[in-house]
């Protein structure tokens, strides 16, 4: 099985723009999607039905705002939206699907604004979410199964993972407090970064640079959006890579897509 999951910053700019053309070519089993901002009729055909996939659509309950989606060659045996959490359930923020001895969730994690609500907001998701990623880890492997959680999560974890590290030490998504919660995903709640534990020794690699400046050209980017997996999904992990655009008038989101192949 192979992964990929992309934010995709507005899917109906980035079907505009080349994500329809990708989809087609893609050798993803599952593509998971962040930030659709979309409804279902607001998407043409070749983005809602494309012809060899099964689609599920979760927007957020304000028109225009965030979204996930996850798109599965297979049919899902179960579709669960949200995490039992009220403010997030309706928020766009997270969809997961059954996939046989898997499931596989999209998730968008907000972005936050030291000082802001929206930081504060950030900050109830994550206390809300890694009691969700403990629980729902014993659930999957009682089952004997896995879980792969895909998305952006809006935070870089290491110095290696963003390009500027120096100069964001006070801003979101580098804040000493965040990152000490990503590392108690991965050392309490017992997941793994997947592209860390496969590419452990270099910088990045980066799936967001921001549209200001040269930041693509430069390579100045984030390493933001994961694929943290129970222990029996990463250790199938063969295989990671950002599909980075060749230039940048060829990208169709300020994210790249980070792909994944499992030797299930």
């Amino acid at each position: 099985m192979t992964i990929s999951t992309v934010n995709v910053n507005g899917l109906r700019a980035a079907a505009r723009k080349g994500f329809v053309g990708w989809l087609a070519a893609t050798e993803a089993d599952v593509v998971c999607l962040q930030e659709t901002r979309a409804e279902r009729a607001q998407l043409a055909r070749e983005v809602i039905a494309p012809d060899g996939w099964h689609v599920v659509l979760a927007p957020a309950a304000a028109t225009g705002r965030a979204g996930v989606a996850l798109y599965t060659r297979g049919r899902p045996e179960a579709v669960r939206v949200g995490f039992g959490v009220a403010e997030f359930d309706e928020a766009g923020r997270y969809v997961e699907a059954d996939l046989g001895r898997v499931s596989v969730a999209s998730l968008y994690l907000p972005s936050g604004e030291v000082g802001t609500a929206r930081q504060a907001e950030k900050e109830r998701f994550m206390d809300a979410f890694l009691p969700y990623l403990v629980r729902r880890r014993a659930e999957v492997e009682a089952e004997g199964r896995e879980l792969v959680v895909c998305g952006d999560w809006n935070i870089a974890h290491r110095e290696a993972d963003l390009k500027n590290w120096r100069n964001n030490r006070k801003n979101s998504g580098f804040l000493p407090e965040e990152r000490a919660w990503l590392s108690r995903v991965f050392d309490e709640a017992g997941y793994v970064d997947v592209v860390r534990a496969l590419l452990p020794d270099r910088e990045g690699p980066y799936s967001w640079w921001s549209y200001r400046g040269r930041a693509f050209d430069n390579d100045a980017g984030w390493r933001i959006d994961y694929q943290v997996a129970t222990p029996g999904a990463a250790d199938a992990a063969k295989e990671a890579r950002v599909e980075r655009a060749a230039a940048h008038d060829l990208r169709w989101s300020d994210h790249a897509p980070v792909t994944v192949a499992y030797a299930w």
